[in-house]
């Protein structure tokens, strides 16, 4: 079964950067899409960045674009997030999964916190 456990969260102060991490066990991680996730309470998740299987192509909510990164390691069945210029509504609890469709068991999170 796929286990995928998040990492590098933190607390910062706005217009910090951070770098999250993701390490997946099980199945085919080079096969598929990727997400990053974020949620805060009381909200649905929301996915804020995706890149494809060869990496060859990312995505991301307007929210986050041209200050976040996504990248993946098909060797090592990692997927990153480097977040740069952080903003106070950035802070979050960022999960990864499959994207658009988040069909793995979901990971513990990573907390993100951005103080102004």
């Amino acid at each position: 079964q796929v286990q995928l456990v998040e990492s590098g969260g933190g607390s910062v102060q706005a217009g910090g950067s951070l770098r999250l991490s993701c390490a997946t066990t099980g199945h085919f991680f080079s096969a598929y899409t990727m997400g990053w996730y974020r949620q805060t309470p009381g909200n649905q998740r929301e996915l804020v960045a995706s890149i494809i299987s060869s990496g060859g192509d990312t995505t991301y909510a307007d929210s986050v674009k041209g200050r976040f990164t996504i990248s993946r390691d098909n060797a090592r069945s990692t997927l990153s997030l480097e977040m740069n210029n952080l903003k106070p509504e950035d802070t979050a609890v960022y999960y990864c999964n499959l994207a658009p469709r988040s069909l793995w068991p979901w990971g513990q999170g990573t907390q993100v916190i951005v103080s102004s």
